[in-house]
Parts: C-alpha cells; sequence; structure tokens
C-alpha cells in the first residue's frame, strides 16, 4: 500500500514537469532561467572575428534586415560643422541601454579621418572647427548594437562616409578662430564644403549622403 501511495506521488511530480513550459530547465532546478540575458542567450546575426579599428567585433545579419545609416555635414554659421544622421530599418537607443544586441537597435560613433570624436544616441551632432584644420576631411557614422559589436552586412562594417573641405583662416592654425564680430566676411573665412558624398559602398554609390549604404 506504501508502495502504491509513493508510485503515484511519484508519476505525479512527473507529470508536473512535464506539463511545466519548455523554458524551464529540469524540475525544481531553475537553473540558467532568468540568468541568461546576455548576448548569447538570444544571438542576433553572427559574432565575425574581424573588428573594426576599435578593436570591436563584427556582427554579421543578412541584407535585408540589415540597419542603415547616411550622414550629411554642413558648415555650420557660427563655426564648426553640424552633423546630421539618418536611418532605415535602425532606432538609436537610449544612453543607459542593457549592453546586448537587438536587432535594429543600437548606437553611432562618428569619426574624424579614422579618428573616434563622439558617441552617439541622437541623429545630430556639432563637430567643433578647432577639430577641422584646413584641408579635405573624411567624416564616418558607423552603427554599433548595445553590447558593442558593430553592426556588419557580408563582413562589412554598416557605415556611411562624407568628405568635407574645410577652407579659411580658422582652419590654418587647426583652432577656433579669435571671437572677433569683423572678422566674419562675405571674403569665405568660413569653412565649405567642396564635395560630400558616401565614399566606399558595398552597394551602388548613392549620390548624396543623405542616401543609404550598407557598408564601406
Amino acid at each position: 500500500m506504501s508502495w502504491t501511495s509513493w508510485t503515484r506521488n511519484s508519476l505525479t511530480a512527473l507529470a508536473v514537469c512535464v506539463l511545466l513550459p519548455l523554458g524551464v530547465a529540469g524540475c525544481g532546478t531553475g537553473q540558467a532561467h532568468g540568468r541568461g540575458s546576455a548576448v548569447s542567450s538570444s544571438p542576433v546575426g553572427k559574432v565575425l572575428d574581424d573588428t573594426d579599428e576599435t578593436g570591436r567585433h563584427l556582427r554579421e545579419v543578412d541584407r535585408e534586415d540589415a540597419p542603415e545609416v547616411g550622414v550629411e555635414v554642413t558648415p555650420d554659421s557660427g563655426g564648426g560643422w553640424d552633423v546630421l544622421l539618418t536611418f532605415r530599418n535602425f532606432r538609436l537607443s537610449p544612453a543607459h541601454a542593457k549592453p546586448r544586441a537587438v536587432p535594429g537597435r543600437g548606437l553611432a560613433y562618428l569619426f574624424l579621418d579614422g579618428h573616434r570624436v563622439a558617441r552617439l544616441h541622437t541623429r545630430e551632432f556639432h563637430l567643433a572647427g578647432h577639430l577641422v584644420p584646413r584641408g579635405t576631411h573624411h567624416v564616418t557614422a558607423r552603427l554599433y548594437a548595445d553590447d558593442g559589436t558593430v553592426w556588419a552586412v557580408r563582413g562589412k562594417k554598416v557605415e556611411s562616409t562624407a568628405d568635407i573641405t574645410a577652407s579659411g583662416a580658422d582652419a590654418d592654425s587647426g583652432a577656433d578662430p579669435d571671437p572677433d564680430p569683423g572678422a566674419a566676411s562675405d571674403q569665405g573665412a568660413g569653412p565649405t564644403v567642396f564635395h560630400s558624398a558616401v565614399r566606399r559602398s558595398t552597394a551602388s554609390p548613392p549620390a548624396t549622403t543623405t542616401a543609404f549604404t550598407a557598408g564601406r
């Protein structure tokens, strides 16, 4: 009698275990349940061995699901440059987002001639004039997941680059000009854009910086 009772109790416990959701790892253990919120527990794309110049690994996704970015750089009448980013299949995360990869989410890094100058959670950024000396420079916006990996397509980083050319007295020394109201005149002393286009794209080259590209 006691053996029969024990058997029934065991079968009942087993049935409860079987009927529990598949997400529970075992009966009564609960291990790894609720702990796996790291990137590895819900993979997005494929993390490659390749890295960018900052040492961050590329995260490759299918082209049809890939985020895209465009960058537009225009001179600011008050000095410096205004940068505007445009996106497709992508949304900027808040500054304190969890460090995990979510499809179509993340942040943008802004590079000037290959050197990182800003970490962006907004579409707009003001590039100080003293950072852009006289000559032609390359402003690149690159998309990252919140875990720090670089969004990529076919092994290429998802980024967009605009060429800008600075000229005038404010660019000669690489420093901001003196705040002399009479210095700013119609003589072209401020920075001007000679050319601004997305370069080195794996897709068909767009005509302007507002077009989208899925990589360099």
